[in-house]
């Protein structure tokens, strides 16, 4: 369950998709003409292994949109092949993106899914890198509405310890 729960939780919350260059340098080209297809990814340890390219891409499109970043946030440069070294592991950011994918599903899986709203969206069901990232590459730190002289709303001042 978990690892359709990714691919399924992956494709759902992310429907905006910007268009990437990996994308460009290997789709297939118009009817007729010879074309070469994507090559199968490597190196998965979170999606399933047998995720196709095109969804492959469409994930981490998503999450270069969430976060604010470009691949080379998480995956290093080669620059004899002047891209992208998608399957290496050589950048920490990488193991991150990774442990942060786990942890979204979990709390989706394990957490949101014992909510029962019926007034709740799809996508107000889930986490997803945008719920705390925001278009940053760091977390976006949550601070309330600042009103003189009150609490934040909905919750009661505190009383002070002893």
């Amino acid at each position: 369950m978990p690892r359709t729960f990714v691919m399924v939780a992956a494709l759902l919350t992310f429907s905006v998709l910007s268009f990437s260059p990996l994308m460009a340098q290997e789709a297939p080209s118009s009817a007729g003409a010879p074309h070469r297809s994507m090559p199968k990814p490597v190196n998965l340890k979170v999606l399933p292994k047998d995720t196709s390219p095109e969804d492959v891409i469409k994930i981490m499109q998503a999450f270069s949109q969430q976060l604010g970043v470009q691949c080379t946030f998480c995956h290093s440069w080669d620059a004899a092949a002047k891209r992208p070294n998608f399957a290496s592991d050589e950048k920490p950011e990488k193991d991150t993106a990774r442990t942060m994918m786990l942890m979204t599903t979990e709390i989706n899986a394990k957490y949101l899914s014992q909510i029962h709203d019926p007034d709740a969206a799809p996508d107000q069901k889930t986490v997803a890198c945008g719920t705390c990232h925001r278009g940053h590459s760091m977390p976006v730190t949550f601070k309330p509405p600042a009103k003189p002289g009150a609490e934040p709303s909905g919750m009661a001042p505190m009383a002070p310890k002893p």
